[in-house]
C-alpha cells in the first residue's frame, strides 16, 4: 500500500475527489495548506494588521493549496499519478506535488480489519 499526498491548486479539487472517486479509493482526508515553492507566492506589506506585529512589515508568501492524503493499492498508485498530472498540470509554476510513502499497514477500528480490506 502507499500513502499520495497531493498539494494541489484549490480549483482543482473537484477534479481530484473525481479521479479518486473513479479508481474507487474508499475515502480521502483534505486539509486547506499555505505555501510556497518555486512560485514564491504574493507579497504584502502590512502595518499594525495583528498586534503583536504592530509598526512592523510583514511579507506574506504564501499561497493557498489544498493538501489530499489517500492510502491505495499499489496497482492503482500510477494510474492516480496519471490521471492527476493530466488534469492538474497548467504548465505553470504552482500545479502542486504529489509525494507518495509506503504504509506498512492499515487497520480499521471498528471491526479489526487489516490491509487491503480495511481500505
Amino acid at each position: 500500500m502507499k500513502e499520495l499526498v497531493i498539494l494541489i491548486r484549490p480549483e482543482k479539487l473537484e477534479d481530484i475527489k473525481k479521479i479518486l472517486d473513479d479508481i474507487n479509493c474508499g475515502g480521502m482526508t483534505l486539509s486547506t495548506a499555505m505555501g510556497c515553492g518555486a512560485q514564491k507566492g504574493t507579497t504584502l506589506e502590512t502595518e499594525g494588521v495583528v498586534n503583536e506585529l504592530k509598526g512592523f512589515k510583514t511579507s506574506i508568501n504564501l499561497l493557498p493549496k489544498v493538501k489530499v492524503e489517500v492510502v491505495v493499492d499499489d496497482r492503482d498508485v500510477e494510474t492516480i499519478i496519471d490521471k492527476v498530472r493530466e488534469t492538474c498540470a497548467t504548465g505553470h509554476v504552482g500545479d502542486g506535488k504529489i509525494f507518495i510513502r509506503n504504509v506498512e499497514d492499515v487497520i480499521r477500528i471498528r471491526t479489526g480489519e487489516r490491509g487491503t480490506k480495511a481500505l
